[in-house]
């Protein structure tokens, strides 16, 4: 599984003693990109728990949606010649598993 995340930061976010959650005693950083108290864990991922393998989603508005197709315009520096065929020369996209195919 695979998710959609925008994000709108352009610099670290340093962390120190302050952030440490009174109760629980550490910090929890969110990995899912999902979390309304982004980089911190709220919780969310609980909604994440049930994706399959191979399908593309998107949250928005605590809706999840299945990413169908994801279409690339001519000329955006994609590697996508938008007739089935990119940069690879096997149409396939590269969503990030960093397995080199």
């Amino acid at each position: 599984m695979v998710r959609e995340v925008r994000h709108d930061a352009n610099s670290p976010l340093k962390l120190d003693e302050d952030d440490i959650d009174e109760e629980k005693g550490d910090i929890a950083v969110c990995r899912c990109g999902l979390s309304a108290d982004y980089p911190f864990c709220d919780g969310t991922h609980r909604t994440t728990w049930d994706e399959e393998e191979g399908t593309v989603y998107r949250y928005e508005d605590g809706e999840r949606r299945v990413i169908e197709k994801i279409v690339y315009r001519e000329g955006d520096g994609s590697g996508d010649h938008g007739d089935g065929t990119d940069d690879r020369g096997d149409g396939n996209r590269d969503y990030g598993d960093d397995n080199g195919d």
